[in-house]
């Protein structure tokens, strides 16, 4: 089984010893296998917090350029035999999961993980699981584990 901490919308300019908490062992993220951010990072700095633990992650809509020219707007993450895309989101709340689906059609992932809302979410749609951790920001994160599948779990800090 692969564990993946999922964390979005950090909103920070530097890195903090909360955040860095978060890979401690017991910490949430200290039994995952790597880490996911969804984006709103705001500093490439705050990535730091997650050492040594392997880190994809995406841009958001409030990160600046600086972030922007390094770190891409989608991805997509095998493990194993299942694809997790990984987006931030824009625009209103209403009706993201809709607008951010298209982005994926084309790759057919099992997962998309995604951010902006700062409100935590676990659902299927389409047969694809969509994953938002709400916002560390919030106190929200999450937990993905893959096996033979995959499913997503939301963790109050």
């Amino acid at each position: 089984m692969t564990l993946i901490g999922v964390i979005s919308d950090t909103h920070l300019t530097r890195p903090t010893r909360e955040l860095a908490g978060l890979v401690n062992p017991g910490g949430v993220f200290g039994d995952a296998d790597f880490i996911i951010h969804c984006g709103d990072i705001m500093d490439l700095s705050v990535l730091e917090a997650f050492a040594p633990k392997r880190v994809v992650a995406v841009c958001g809509n409030m990160d600046g350029n600086a972030i922007a020219g390094v770190l891409p707007a989608k991805t997509v993450e095998r493990v194993g035999d299942i694809s997790i895309g990984v987006i931030h989101g824009w625009g209103p709340r209403e009706n993201l999961e809709a607008r951010i689906m298209p982005e994926f059609a084309r790759l057919e992932v099992d997962a998309i993980c995604y951010g902006h809302t700062h409100n935590p979410a676990s659902n299927y749609r389409e047969g694809i699981l969509l994953f938002n951790p709400g916002s560390f920001m919030s106190g929200t994160v999450g937990l993905l584990e893959v096996d033979k599948g995959i499913s997503g779990r939301i963790v109050r800090l």
